[in-house]
């Protein structure tokens, strides 16, 4: 039985030429203006806790951890539940593994700290697939995976 990954797909995104950086970008970039308002969010729950003033310096580490960890629940979350964030989504990409099936969680917490690692290098690591043969950035490498164009099966109507 082949794999949802490995049906016909349309002209031009077929499973041999994985998605470029453009398109990778622009679906990180949907996901980015999605990641801000979550972490707007995040940050509104905590203002009870501290009578509605900024963040102190003294719980400055113990914020940017919080807003980390919401952020690798936000990615993590539709990376184990169907491979697709919502800006993969509009792309039309999915993130599997190498073997083409979705990631569990211990998988996604490599690939959400890779590729903070590959961002942190200047965006070398993500730059990288402008040149890797196989269109995949450090943080794909590191943590086995890769992103693939999303198939669109033919759902057969029965009688």
């Amino acid at each position: 039985m082949s794999s949802k990954i490995d049906q016909l797909q349309k002209p031009g995104c077929d499973t041999l030429s994985a998605p470029g950086f453009w398109r990778r970008l622009a679906a990180q970039t949907y996901d980015l203006l999605l990641l801000i308002a979550l972490l707007f969010l995040a940050t509104a729950l905590l203002l009870p806790f501290t009578a509605g003033l900024a963040v102190t310096d003294q719980h400055a580490l113990i914020y940017r951890v919080y807003l980390i960890v919401v952020s690798f629940f936000f990615y993590g979350w539709f990376w184990t539940h169907g491979g697709q964030t919502l800006g993969l989504r509009a792309w039309k990409l999915t993130v599997l593994t190498q073997d083409k099936k979705t990631l569990n969680w211990s998988q996604a917490l490599v690939r959400f700290a890779t590729a903070s690692v590959a961002l942190g290098f200047f965006g070398l690591g993500y730059l990288w697939i402008l040149i890797d043969k196989d269109r995949r950035g450090w943080h794909d490498h590191l943590s086995k995976t890769a992103v693939f164009f999303e198939t669109s099966q033919k759902k057969v109507k029965t009688k």
